[in-house]
């Protein structure tokens, strides 16, 4: 659908205009900063997610989170919190985050402090990157068939 197409977009042009920014996956960024570190490596992490004009955090809910990540990712947002801009894209509802952290507390106070100013931009369709491969015609096409293309029919 272009989620993170656009969040790249808005990151360049927010780039050309001065400011810094620092584009990661959710996955990366809770990795990171639940490593074992040293306090001195924990804050020169949590600084990288935190002195950028603008972080973009793409994928949410895309995989599974270890465990204590909306302890991490609250941490970021709280900070970041009407100081620096943050995006984050995801493909799941945010009625479904409480799940997805395993932390329903974690996640009412994220979406708390990251939805207060926030610009929501929902988006619905079919997938970008199958967009203009033979995949989407062919999954059109056969739309019961249950089994995926065959390479050849990826070709098309």
């Amino acid at each position: 659908m272009g989620k993170s197409h656009l969040a790249q977009a808005i990151g360049y042009h927010i780039i050309k205009a001065g400011f810094q920014v620092v584009y990661c996956s959710i996955f990366d960024l809770v990795h990171q900063l639940q490593a074992d570190q040293s306090p001195a490596q924990l804050d020169r992490s949590l600084g990288r997610y935190l002195k950028p004009d603008l972080l973009v955090i793409d994928d949410m809910g895309l995989k599974i989170l270890p465990h204590k990540a909306g302890e991490v990712l609250f941490e970021i947002v709280m900070r970041r919190y009407e100081n620096k801009s943050t995006l984050m894209t995801s493909n799941r509802p945010i009625e479904e985050w409480g799940k997805l952290l395993n932390d329903v507390p974690a996640a009412t106070a994220i979406l708390d402090r990251f939805l207060h100013h926030a610009e929501i931009i929902p988006m619905k369709g079919r997938s970008y990157r199958l967009r203009y491969c033979g995949r989407s015609q062919v999954m059109e096409e056969q739309p019961n068939s249950g089994s995926a293309p065959s390479e050849t029919e990826n070709k098309k």
